[in-house]
């Protein structure tokens, strides 16, 4: 009789034990949209600013973005299981910081890239997910404003490419 209860309590324990660790798995997560996708495709993104080159720059910036995070493989559109359409919507500079004694000259300023990101099933083009995100620096203002302007792009780039990673890879 004593055996008989000591043996449940100890079941009970075991059962208590490998219940608690019932939600928990093994590897990444991916969210509910990215349910089945283990390979992305990304064509060249799309331009709808008057910056230049920011597509080829930005493309190449989610890729190696989405390599390093590990969680898909980058591949050709025929051998994805979704496809990254990214469009690149404002790069907008605006005022951050006067200069002392002087409100109209500034001596930094802040530089907002937004990309607008679909991510659509091949072929047949269906909505997974959608969702933009802005990236975001700053930057002194020296004798030469405008190469310190396109050194600040790679950088806000850079910030919505690691906003949108976390987004494909964990959700949020």
């Amino acid at each position: 009789m004593i055996r008989r209860s000591i043996g449940r309590q100890l079941l009970f324990i075991l059962l208590g034990c490998f219940a608690g660790c019932a939600g928990y798995t093994l590897g990444p997560t991916p969210p509910t949209y990215m349910k089945g996708v283990r390979r992305v495709a990304v064509p060249i993104f799309k331009n709808s600013t008057i910056a230049s080159d920011i597509q080829a720059l930005a493309t190449t910036t989610v890729i190696k973005q989405i390599q390093q995070d590990g969680t898909y493989e980058v591949t050709g559109v025929d051998h994805a299981d979704a496809v990254i359409v990214g469009t690149i919507a404002s790069v907008e500079r605006t005022k951050a910081r006067s200069l002392q004694g002087n409100v109209l000259a500034s001596s930094e300023f802040n530089l907002r890239v937004l990309i607008e990101f679909r991510i659509e099933r091949p072929n047949t083009s269906q909505l997974m997910a959608q969702r933009s995100f802005e990236g975001v620096t700053s930057f002194f203002v020296g004798n030469d404003t405008a190469s310190q302007e396109r050194e600040a792009v790679p950088l806000a780039v850079q910030d919505a490419a690691d906003q949108f990673v976390s987004f494909l890879s964990e959700g949020w």
